[in-house]
């Protein structure tokens, strides 16, 4: 009795040597270390590796390790020093085709990193880096999607031959028409153009206001903030920042978290950036609907520019700076859309100037009578012209730009353009004494609590305490392995959910050694004792865990940030609790004590 088969003793050890061999890399920490990544997004090679480690080897310093990782370079440091020196060498000699920021990576040996085991990742409460919190401008997201409106009903009522006037007005598309008898057919038309939009008639019997419906403004809004998420998610991970979590927070509110980064100001200025582009028509006589006066960037004149856009920031698919004659120029890849739009303008306007227009939306605190107000401001400068020498479609170069506006413009359009800008609202540097601290914090917690349990257990339970203390270890183990397997970020609320698991994890031991201890002084057996105390046990113990389960899927499917990284922890804590304190235990127990006669049991 009591006695599980061989083959089942041997796949309980081989869970835990591999749970310990997951969890090996944790024990080695981090070191101060830089990440270069290209600025086209192509993956490096060994050659180039070996360019690098060159030029920081020039500068006077000896990376700790270098390697490769998922297509970038990572250098180790002994010192903050030695970091400093060889970022600063390679942004000098790469700044126009590498990406260099300042991180910290684990100091794995080579064999294990090779293997591609790696630690958990530190949330920024404990590794220390850059939190930003960025507001995204829902008026601008409405007032974009009324400037499409307001260009596809001018389309649409000059197709029909209707004189009209198409503008905006406020939250509203006023359209005029110049004849009462065209009022039902255009209509018809914008009715036409989305089912969606609440038209009304106005008092004149040849006059429309339509409006979006409140479906309509909800749709356009959630769709900006997840826009914005993919596009900030995008700008972060061509900038070589490892592990970052971007995620909505609110309504309008978009959370970014770098841990480890320790170079934030270029960070800060990708993400908050909101330059795009747009083509338009020059229009030589300034008299066509629609058409107004841009302002040129140095030398480039003004020039009235007709109201379509051809293509936009949002329509190009890649954007690489590169060289023509001295010059810095930007290669623009559009999508299908936009090269159809393109193809039919070039078409059309052969030996016609078409110029590109930047476009840069900023927000600034001013006092006014000693209230602060948010003043927005939107640039719009016209920083090339040319005249359509050939047909072209969906490749082409502009030019204008000074050498760093054209590699950050570069990166921005290929990352993608923000559907609304984002403004930061605040901005918080975490130095990496500070999450250290913290670090120590919470696994002193972890110590204290583990040493209370495995002590009471001990002294309480006897030999089959310390089986449960085994059990408990093993547990944290189990924590740490699959925190690591998963690629979890472990936070200070990821710290108490740990907390918390070490206190629950020895309740079913309790349940089944209470359980044992009824079934001896009962008169059974001690080999009966036991068989009874782990199987009439059961049911209690997966009904109080499988409660704490569904409890901890709530917590991770609703909520966000901090409670996130409790439930995770908390999950995963009884799953593997649930692991060790059942299966665990009875294997040892059953290699202990069971098949054997036996007059007591020391529990």
């Amino acid at each position: 009795m009591n006695k599980f088969p061989a083959w089942l003793n041997t796949l309980v050890l081989l869970i835990l040597l591999a749970g310990c061999l997951f969890a090996l890399p944790n024990l080695y920490g981090s070191v101060d270390a830089i990440q270069i990544a290209s600025t086209d997004d192509a993956p490096y090679a060994e050659d180039k590796l070996d360019e690098f480690v060159a030029a920081v080897t020039a500068a006077g310093v000896s990376p700790q390790a270098s390697y490769l990782q998922d297509g970038r370079v990572v250098m180790r440091f002994d010192s903050v020093d030695g970091q400093e020196i060889a970022a600063e060498a390679l942004k000098d000699a790469y700044s126009r085709e590498a990406s260099v920021a300042k991180t910290l990576a684990p100091a794995l040996p080579d064999w294990m990193r090779k293997l591609g085991f790696r630690p958990m990742s530190l949330g920024l409460d404990l590794r220390g880096g850059v939190y930003v919190l960025l507001e995204v401008d829902m008026n601008t997201a409405i007032q974009s999607r009324l400037a499409g409106y307001e260009q596809s009903f001018d389309d649409r009522l000059r197709e029909a031959r209707i004189r009209h006037r198409v503008d905006i007005d406020g939250d509203t598309v006023k359209v005029r028409l110049t004849s009462p008898e065209d009022l039902e057919r255009a209509r018809d038309i914008i009715g036409r153009a989305d089912q969606d939009l609440l038209i009304v008639d106005g008092a004149d019997g040849k006059s429309m206001t339509v409006r979006m419906s409140a479906a309509q403004i909800q749709e356009r809004q959630d769709f900006a903030i997840e826009q914005n998420l993919t596009t900030l998610r995008n700008r972060v991970n061509q900038l070589g920042v490892a592990e970052p979590l971007v995620q909505r927070e609110g309504v309008d509110r978009i959370v970014v978290q770098l841990p480890g980064v320790q170079d934030p100001n270029q960070v800060i200025d990708i993400l908050k950036a909101t330059a795009t582009i747009e083509f338009r028509m020059v229009d030589p006589s300034g008299d066509e609907p629609g058409s107004r006066r841009y302002a040129g960037r140095g030398e480039e004149p003004s020039q009235v520019l007709k109201r379509k856009v051809i293509a936009s920031g949002d329509q190009i698919i890649d954007a690489r700076m590169g060289q023509d004659q001295g010059r810095p120029i930007v290669s623009i890849t559009l999508d299908s859309a936009g090269g159809e739009s393109m193809l039919e303008t070039t078409m059309n306007n052969l030996k016609k100037p078409m110029s590109t227009v930047f476009i840069e939306t900023t927000r600034e605190t001013i006092t006014r009578n000693g209230v602060e107000e948010q003043l927005t401001t939107r640039t719009e400068e016209i920083i090339s012209t040319a005249t359509i020498q050939g047909v072209f479609k969906d490749r082409f170069q502009i030019s204008g730009l000074a050498a760093g506006e054209a590699a950050e413009l570069a990166l921005l359009l290929r990352a993608g353009a923000l559907a609304a800008p984002v403004y930061p609202i605040d901005e918080r540097t975490i130095g990496p004494s500070l999450g250290q601290d913290n670090i120590d914090r919470g696994f002193n917690a972890i110590k204290i609590g583990f040493l209370a349990v495995i002590v009471f257990m001990a002294i309480y339970y006897r030999a089959f305490g310390l089986i449960a203390d085994v059990a408990l270890f093993s547990n944290l183990v189990f924590i740490v392995a699959l925190l690591s397997i998963l690629g979890a970020s472990l936070t200070l609320p990821g710290i108490a959910g740990i907390v918390l698991t070490v206190g629950m994890a020895v309740d079913a031991n309790v349940l089944i050694f209470e359980r044992i201890r009824e079934e001896l002084s009962g008169g059974a057996s001690p080999q009966a004792a036991i068989d009874s105390g782990y199987g009439k046990a059961l049911s209690s113990i997966v009904d109080a865990n499988v409660t704490t389960l569904i409890a901890a899927i709530v917590l991770f499917a609703l909520g966000t940030g901090p409670i996130k990284g409790f439930a995770i922890t908390l999950l995963l804590g009884i799953i593997t609790s649930m692991f060790t304190a059942i299966v665990g235990t009875r294997t040892i127990v059953n290699l202990v004590w069971g098949g054997r006669k036996l007059e007591s049991l020391p529990v």
